[in-house]
């Protein structure tokens, strides 16, 4: 019976997310060819976030370690377990961003617009595709865009879930730039909707969110990647442990 009520809500968090989609879409589509930053776009997306989660009675609370300016750029880094997850970087972020995933998002419903536009797609199996993925992250940093990054690379099978290693890209990205990197760590959205929710279905309830404080990048060099990914790999797994 639990279950039931569990897809049967996921149904309406599905209606929800495809309703605001189709609302906003007229808009969505204008901003994509208006301006290559797509800054109104993002502002849409993150309006998007919030009503289609709120009308299914989820919602989002941020913890922060230290307050920062959100509205700055920086590279986040989060743990991937839910795309509920997607949604809280959305409203994380005050300031322009941008999301960077897997190629076969291109392709998807919802994400084909985004994908095609403001985010980056890249193929982690062509050394090619992961090279210009890097190089226009570059220049999207250096135009103020902050770039958000699961660096898992997509949500693993685990239930429950658990962190799993860490790709280089996004720390080599952090160091070569000069940007803070912030460690997040998304703590129980998997528990409200685990991967999309096919499986064991979705429920209402708050999703918590821990925003550790930016790590300085500027004195590093590229060999000290891997020390890097490791520090943001150390620090979102142990918080990850305490829920």
């Amino acid at each position: 019976m639990k279950l039931i009520l569990k897809k049967a809500h996921l149904y309406l968090y599905v209606i929800s997310v495809s309703f605001f989609y189709f609302m906003f879409y007229p808009a969505l589509y204008c901003f994509s060819h208006k301006h290559t930053n797509y800054k109104h776009m993002n502002k849409l997306r993150r309006a998007w976030a919030f009503l289609s989660s709120a009308f299914a009675g989820i919602f989002y609370r941020f913890t922060f370690e230290e307050p920062f300016d959100r509205t700055k750029t920086y590279i986040i880094c989060s743990n991937h377990t839910s795309n509920l997850d997607i949604s809280a970087m959305c409203l994380l972020v005050k300031g322009n961003y941008s999301f960077m995933g897997k190629e076969e998002l291109t392709e998807g419903a919802v994400t084909r617009l985004f994908f095609r536009t403001v985010d980056i797609p890249v193929n982690r199996d062509s050394k090619m595709s992961s090279f210009r993925a890097f190089k226009k992250a570059m220049e999207k940093l250096k135009s103020g865009i902050t770039m958000i990054v699961f660096p898992e690379g997509g949500i693993a099978d685990d239930y429950p879930p658990k962190l799993h290693p860490f790709k280089n890209g996004p720390f080599r990205l952090a160091i070569e730039a000069k940007i803070p990197i912030v460690p997040v760590t998304s703590l129980n959205t998997w528990q409200i909707l685990w991967d999309n929710g096919t499986k064991y279905g979705s429920r209402p309830g708050i999703c918590n969110i821990f925003v550790h404080q930016p790590i300085e990048t500027a004195h590093l060099t590229v060999d000290d990647t891997a020390d890097l990914r490791d520090k943001v790999y150390h620090i979102i797994q142990q918080k990850f442990k305490e829920q």
